[in-house]
């Protein structure tokens, strides 16, 4: 590892979800564990409260709208084993979460598959609002037919056709969150009783191929304007997605060879949308088993190898790819089938490493602990030196950390890790100033590369020639009186 590369900062988010169980079938028995209580409301404030004393750049909520019923066609194991299932709103604990911390972000997952634009657009500007301007959004498209089912469809879209369908919301979205509302529509002006000057405030006018969206956003501007964007497909047409859209992107592998191969196509995906490459931080699923010296932390891998559930761990994997692996004998070998389903997690264990090749039992015990990333044990030197090795090796920004036992694991990496990391000078040892994005790259809107940027842009360009083209004396201008229609725009 060369000099430059040990000073690079690691960064984390914690991995989580509004369940019992996300990432590690079984553990849910094991008696440290504690995220059992996620209906409770201290559970999440005393966890964000932890997150940021650990200087984390976020807590990043997982979030699926269907059950895992793949496997043996039924959700009997999933229901059995907690797997996602009883689940709850991720949206919803934010707030409280953001009433006890000053910097933490809060990233939280939707589908563009199952949202409506306007209504969705409002829900985030209003958690940017209550945030001070410290949300991000995990943009997905679904990968559960059982989550088409219970919208009313027969089954999910087609897996390019999905992405599709999110460059349209994204359009959408964008309008609503940059071009809506001027940043002085909101005038609050007693002596003139005006409290919006409508002049300020336009109509968006969308009209795209599965979104109409003619009015107005209903929520005054917040800090960021639009959430952090992150995403997480690396499937073809999901990198072209990504190129247009992410700021931060979520990359889950087994090995360094098949996350290198993935940084390197998500940064090609950016420059290909006009974009500088390292304009985009790329976080990389990673679960971490620490104490206090080597032996110690191995004999917790293995205590916590005591509880794994294979059946469940099937249930996520199958709901995952799309392929009922319930149905295979355990040492039969993955191979890659084309699904509508998560195509880069079958790609995972089928064609990311040529070098390795996984029986359908190897990728279930995998993933039994943190899902699909690998598992780092170690004492804080050792757990240090393989953070810094992966950054190295793979080109990845920081860590996405999933837990065996919460809030315990990531209790263990701010207690023993975090100090060792900052020992060596590659961690932080305080937050920036200013909202999420702004501490993240420095600055607090959409780059003016980003597709958000460059719409918004050419919006005001346009908006900024229409009142140029007008400009009538000001006797002899009429005093606004209504919401008046954008001007008409470029293509976006």
């Amino acid at each position: 590892m060369s000099a430059a590369d040990a000073r690079k900062p690691v960064r984390f988010n914690a991995f989580a979800m509004t369940a019992a169980v996300h990432q590690s079938p079984g553990l849910w028995r094991h008696p440290a564990n504690r995220s059992h209580e996620y209906t409770k409301l201290g559970y999440w404030t005393g966890l964000a409260q932890l997150l940021e004393r650990g200087l984390f750049d976020g807590i990043f909520l997982a979030d699926v709208t269907g059950v895992y019923d793949v496997h043996n066609g039924s959700p009997d194991a999933a229901l059995r084993g907690g797997v996602q299932v009883p689940l709850d709103d991720p949206m919803l604990v934010v707030p409280a979460m953001a009433a006890v911390t000053r910097h933490l972000g809060f990233g939280v997952t939707a589908s563009t598959s199952y949202e409506q634009p306007a209504l969705f657009a409002r829900r985030i500007t209003t958690l940017d609002h209550l945030t001070d301007g410290r949300v991000g959004w995990n943009i997905v498209t679904s990968y559960l037919d059982s989550a088409a089912r219970n919208a009313g469809q027969v089954k999910q879209t087609a897996h390019d056709q999905r992405y599709d369908q999110a460059d349209d919301f994204l359009q959408a979205v964008y309008k609503l969150w940059e071009t809506s509302w001027d940043d002085d529509a909101v005038q609050r002006d007693v002596a003139r009783n005006v409290y919006v000057d409508p002049a300020k405030v336009h109509a968006v006018g969308h009209q795209g191929p599965w979104f109409s969206l003619p009015g107005i956003h209903l929520s005054e501007p917040s800090p960021q304007r639009t959430p952090v964007l992150y995403q997480a497909g690396t499937s073809a047409r999901g990198l072209a997605f990504a190129g247009a859209h992410a700021e931060c992107v979520f990359l889950i592998a087994p090995t360094q060879a098949a996350l290198a191969r993935q940084v390197a196509d998500v940064r090609a995906a950016v420059a290909r949308a006009g974009r500088a490459p390292d304009s985009v931080l790329i976080y990389a699923l990673a679960t971490v088993i620490t104490d206090a010296d080597d032996a110690r932390a191995e004999a917790k891998h293995a205590d916590y190898r005591g509880y794994v559930d294979i059946d469940a761990s099937l249930a996520l994997l199958s709901g995952w790819t799309g392929v009922d692996f319930g149905r295979l004998p355990l040492d039969a070998t993955i191979e890659y089938i084309d699904t509508d389903a998560g195509r880069t997690a079958l790609a995972a264990f089928s064609k990311a490493d040529p070098s390795r090749r996984w029986t359908v039992r190897e990728a279930a015990e995998f993933i039994a602990i943190g899902g699909r990333g690998p598992v780092i044990v170690g004492g804080p030197q050792k757990v240090a030196d393989q953070l810094q090795d992966w950054l190295a090796t793979t080109g990845i920004d920081g860590f996405n950390l999933a837990y065996a036992v919460a809030p315990g694991s990531w209790a263990d990496v701010i207690e023993h890790v975090v100090p060792e990391l900052q020992r060596r000078g590659a961690y932080a040892t305080g937050y920036a100033d200013g909202p999420l994005r702004a501490r993240l790259f420095g600055h607090a809107a959409l780059a003016p590369d980003h597709s958000g940027g460059r719409l918004r842009d050419a919006v005001r360009a346009a908006r900024a020639g229409a009142a140029h083209a007008a400009s009538p004396p000001p006797a002899a201008a009429a005093a606004p009186h209504s919401v008046h229609a954008e001007p008409a725009l470029p293509a976006t």
